[in-house]
């Protein structure tokens, strides 16, 4: 009988069974003086202990002004020092941060605040170029009862704008009112603090992260101590991480990538973060690592791109980096022989997983081949079990034979936030989580991810939801129906085409009329590139719509307008 597709992750190291900031502690105690963060835009520098100290400030800032166990915290911010900073002082009472994706505008934002029941948003006040995050944020407190909003005032001002803060809260104050009060009386708030750490449960939910909804919405996916603290963790052991090490962190901390394969994988070792500008910007990446010495750089295949081209990538010293983890979408061989060769990454790994796995449960190893870095996303993490399985019954099929990925074990998310119907599709009885990806297991364990169930999209390393973008053109003053589909792109891996059906009346839709419908509403990278207007849409027998005809259709006039 052949082997089922199924593997587990043995491990002699056992998983850690403490909250975040019991372990930032004993860390921060062990390394004092080693340099815990490093931003670089904004020239500041953190040891752990001074990284502990300011997260202890900004937890006391934090619960004097009200904020509790529970009480959800939204963090709407670039790669800036105050988002690890926030990070871990909520993780420290016990608050819940919610990740708000720095590209949403008033719709998105407004949604996730109400969903979650955000009682206060730490906000930037501005992103060059996409958006005045001061005008959104006050804007939406304006429609959400009891949000408090505070605004990062502590970076270079080209960060700040021209906005003003006036009666809002400002982070330097919120920080600075912490230390203070941490200066006139140590012994008082400390032991409140310590007695606060000591009251959590590694199993209290600490993070919601919202991801891309199917049914119109995003889902908040929530996640617990022990999820994102082991995951990072193991992580970081399987790529060797100690205080020796220092990371170039320039994926975004609102995704798993920036906040757990960044922050929790290094901090738990006592390594360094490094942030080398608030965006990402390929010549102040390669500056972080030649200026830093890094051992260890981070990226979406199309940023490891965009630094080799540059064009002054040859006067950059990288011989100091070792390792890194590239995520996000599959890479070309070529492009992963350079990183290994042209940028010193011979240990570089390739990270699999989704939000709802905290985010990691595949990975391959430092030892491992060109072949399996490239056409695999490596075999099971530690203490986690894959499958892949007959989508209709769930039973594992035999080892070479394609079906959907499921995982089980710590990693699995608490489930999306006060959505249990949702929470019930995407982890049946026996705790198994269902991705939608489709996949096909080798005698060794190592997964190659052959396609998709569902009908994400993924442009840029971003994670588009069809059905999302759908439900808000719906909106639109003459659009009767409409389809979201993603077309091949070199560039971005897939762009967004909008084909849709008028209302009587209406003629013609173009793609810039559509562009500046959503400008502002929606964030850039779910805007449709692409629209095509048509009388109706193919259908099966059953009634439903052949999407993979609009995709082939779309992909036709793509190439055929490009070669006139």
């Amino acid at each position: 009988m052949a082997e089922l597709s199924y593997s587990s992750g043995p491990s002699e190291t056992p998983l850690l069974g403490q909250t975040i900031p019991a372990h930032l502690k004993a860390t921060a105690t062990t390394y004092a003086q080693e340099p815990a963060l490093v931003d670089r835009y904004s020239d500041r520098r953190w040891t752990y202990a001074e990284f502990d100290r300011d997260t202890d400030a900004l937890a006391i800032g934090l619960l004097e002004r009200g904020v509790k166990k529970g009480d959800r915290v939204g963090i709407w911010a670039q790669n800036v020092a105050e988002w690890a900073l926030i990070q871990y002082a909520t993780a420290k009472i016990g608050a819940i941060l919610v990740n708000v994706n720095p590209s949403y505008r008033s719709h998105e934002l407004e949604y996730v605040a109400k969903q979650s029941g955000m009682t206060m948003l730490v906000s930037q006040i501005t992103a060059p170029p996409h958006s005045d995050f001061h005008a959104i944020a006050t804007e939406v407190a304006a429609k959400v009862p009891g949000l408090e909003l505070v605004f990062i005032d502590t970076v270079p001002s080209d960060l700040l704008g021209d906005a003003v803060i006036g009666e809002r809260e400002s982070f330097a104050h919120l920080i600075g009112s912490g230390r203070d009060l941490l200066d006139d009386d140590a012994a008082k708030y400390s032991v409140r603090l310590d007695k606060l750490i000591g009251e959590l449960a590694m199993d209290d939910p600490i993070n919601i992260q919202y991801t891309s909804g199917t049914t119109g919405f995003p889902k908040g996916v929530t996640l617990s101590h022990h999820n994102i603290l082991n995951n990072g963790f193991f992580i970081g052991e399987l790529l060797s991480y100690s205080a020796e090490d220092s990371v170039v962190l320039p994926v975004p901390y609102y995704h798993c990538f920036g906040m757990v394969i960044g922050n929790l994988a290094a901090l738990s070792h006592g390594a360094a973060i490094i942030l080398p500008a608030p965006g990402f910007d390929p010549a102040a990446t390669l500056k972080a690592v030649s200026e830093e010495k890094a051992t260890s750089l981070y990226g979406v295949p199309t940023m490891f791109i965009g630094e080799l081209e540059h064009p002054d990538f040859a006067s950059y010293d990288l011989g100091s980096l070792r390792t890194g983890v590239m995520a996000g979408s599959p890479c070309p061989v070529e492009i992963m022989k350079r990183v290994i060769n042209d940028m010193n990454m011979e240990e570089v790994a390739i990270c699999y997983g989704m939000t709802e796995t905290s985010p990691v449960s595949m990975m391959t190893r430092v030892d491992d081949s060109l072949e399996a870095r490239t056409q695999t996303v490596g075999r099971v993490m530690p203490h986690l079990e894959i499958k892949i399985a007959d989508p209709v019954t769930g039973q594992a099929v035999p080892r070479g034979q394609k079906g959907e990925l499921c995982t089980r074990g710590y990693a699995v998310m608490l489930g999306y936030w006060e959505n249990p119907e949702k929470t019930a599709e995407a982890i049946d009885e026996s705790r198994w989580i269902h991705t939608g990806d489709l996949g096909i297991m080798d005698d060794d364990g190592y997964v190659d991810i052959s396609g998709r169930i569902k009908d994400m999209v993924i442009r840029g390393g971003e994670n588009v939801y069809p059905r999302e973008v759908e439900e808000f053109l719906y909106h639109h003053p003459s659009i009767k129906d409409v389809q979201v589909v993603g077309i091949p792109d070199e560039k971005y891996g897939e762009e967004l085409m909008a084909w849709v059906i008028l209302k009587d009346g209406f003629d013609a839709l173009s793609a810039t009329e559509v562009k500046d419908f959503c400008s502002g509403r929606l964030a850039h990278f779910k805007i449709p590139r692409y629209v095509e207007v048509r009388e109706s849409f193919p259908m099966t027998v059953s009634g439903k719509i052949r999407k993979i005809e609009l995709r082939e259709e779309g992909e036709k006039i793509i190439q055929n307008t490009a070669a006139m």
